[in-house]
């Protein structure tokens, strides 16, 4: 995500019309622990956003859609601190991974996609944030724009690592191609969505009613669960459709930010 992602008080908290039961409860003990992490690997993704691997000593795991602080000090001492989306399935390997975009006068990004290489050590704590996360019980259908793909990746890739058979679809929107983050890892369940440029025969446009409907009209047993990711106004826009297409309100997740 995004460094102004999910930075504000309550943005973990989806607007009250939209607010829904089904917290996970999060470890306090777990997630309270400052961790040293180790970077062992860092992928471009798009010309704006790459994903930084990082071993964790002493890592639990945690569900996809959880999130983590990360925490840099320099050697003046001065501390900066974010929270960022998983991208990672849990895998059990003690690794997790982040993908950042890379904010205009972003402190913790700027360093990330300036500064950071392999076997530099960063604090993190986590996982945090029980609303948002998805164990795979449930039909989930994703929505996320730009780095709002991050955590419902996690989710994508969970579901293909487990070989889960529980209904899953993801709907990412991007300016163009070159922006789509993970654009080598979509398959059959992802339909991307391109508001300004787009391959010769892909319609240009924001997400609509449309690219909804069919999933809505029949839903799986049980109904979706819906996860919805991404600026303030592509959030309010995709509740909005979701609603007006029958999603009932207590079951779409949202997590926002800018």
């Amino acid at each position: 995500m995004t460094e102004t992602a999910t930075h504000t008080a309550g943005t973990f908290s989806p607007p009250t019309r939209f607010a829904v039961p089904g917290r996970i409860e999060v470890n306090g003990e777990v997630a309270g622990a400052w961790r040293t992490a180790v970077l062992t690997e860092i992928r471009r993704e798009t010309p704006r956003a790459s994903t930084f691997r990082l071993a964790v000593p002493g890592w639990r795991g945690h569900l996809p859609g959880q999130h983590l602080m990360l925490r840099l000090t320099a050697e003046d001492g001065y501390r900066a601190q974010r929270h960022y989306s998983l991208a990672s399935a849990p895998d059990g390997s003690g690794h997790i991974e982040l993908t950042l975009d890379r904010v205009p006068d972003g402190e913790v990004s700027g360093w990330f996609h300036t500064v950071a290489r392999p076997g530099d050590e960063i604090e993190v704590r986590g996982p945090l944030s029980g609303f948002f996360a998805w164990p795979g019980d449930r039909p989930a259908l994703l929505l996320g724009a730009g780095s709002g793909v991050v955590p419902l990746m996690s989710m994508v890739r969970h579901h293909r690592a487990r070989g889960l058979t529980v209904p899953l679809r993801l709907l990412v929107s991007a300016r163009g191609p070159e922006e789509l983050i993970y654009a080598r890892e979509y398959g059959a369940e992802t339909t991307p969505v391109f508001t300004r440029t787009a391959p010769a025969g892909t319609p240009v446009g924001r997400l609509a009613p449309a690219h909804l409907a069919p999933l809505l009209a029949e839903p799986p047993a049980g109904g979706w669960e819906a996860y919805v990711c991404g600026s303030n106004s592509f959030a309010e826009h995709a509740s909005r459709l979701l609603v007006a297409a029958g999603q009932p309100v207590d079951r779409i997740r949202i997590e926002r930010f800018g």
